[in-house]
């Protein structure tokens, strides 16, 4: 059985600080300051004049603070299951002059995100929460729906290997950098709780998702091992 969402909630309640460093970004994500700078340099080069982002899964701020480097004046919506990660994700990007800040402690799934509502969304570490194949497809269609023509959308993740007889050894890396990282507590702690909570898809398998919702363009900015940065433009 798998984590239930209260259960995750709780988790993240406690784990605020690994989650506020604009330098290390998630520091168990694989190249996770490398996709923090692809993804806002994507989102501006993609949709120079967004005004509107939604930051799903936004934890402490991250992906809005590196954005507001580059589209300074975005109305931003912070959308998280973690009150105490809202709070200082705020705190932070009203310090970094964002035009305005709407917070929703909210699971995607549930969430009304309305129409043509955002010019950019960013999803970052928490799709792999989703769980069987509608729930993967609902929340693709109404991330579609809610973003304006010629918005889009990115995506920095967990992946499975799209060649499952690969999963052992892609993992096996992934243990040893979590090793390299902090030790071998530390990669158990993360490999744990990563066994309870997540649910992730192969690349390929999201990347077709995206099509079939309707994105009519779709890229990989980067891929490493299990972790992989992409996205798709609404036309």
């Amino acid at each position: 059985m798998k984590s239930t969402v209260d259960e995750i909630r709780a988790r993240f309640d406690k784990d605020v600080e690994r989650f506020s460093n604009l330098q290390t970004g998630q520091s168990a994500t694989i190249d996770a300051p490398l996709a923090l700078e692809l993804i806002a340099e994507a989102a501006a080069a993609t949709t120079p004049h967004a005004t509107r982002l939604l930051d799903v899964g936004c934890g402490a701020g991250n992906y809005t603070l590196k954005l507001l480097d580059v589209l300074p004046r975005l109305q931003v919506t912070l959308m998280d299951l973690s009150r105490p990660m809202l709070d200082r994700a705020e705190q932070r990007i009203a310090a970094a002059g964002a035009a305005s800040i709407r917070v929703v402690q909210q699971d995607v799934r549930d969430a009304d995100l309305g129409e043509h509502a955002f010019d950019v969304i960013v999803a970052a570490a928490v799709l792999h929460h989703l769980r069987a194949d509608d729930e993967w497809r609902n929340v693709f269609e109404k991330l579609y729906r809610a973003l304006s023509s010629g918005g889009s959308l990115w995506i920095f993740d967990c992946v499975e290997p799209d060649m499952p007889w690969l999963r052992d050894q892609v993992w096996r890396r992934w243990a040893a950098y979590l090793e390299g990282l902090k030790g071998p507590a530390y990669r158990d702690e993360v490999l744990a709780y990563v066994e309870r909570e997540d649910t992730p898809r192969p690349l390929m398998y999201q990347l077709d998702l995206l099509r079939a919702v309707g994105f009519s363009v779709v890229g990989v900015l980067h891929k490493h091992a299990n972790f992989a940065a992409f996205g798709g433009v609404k036309r």
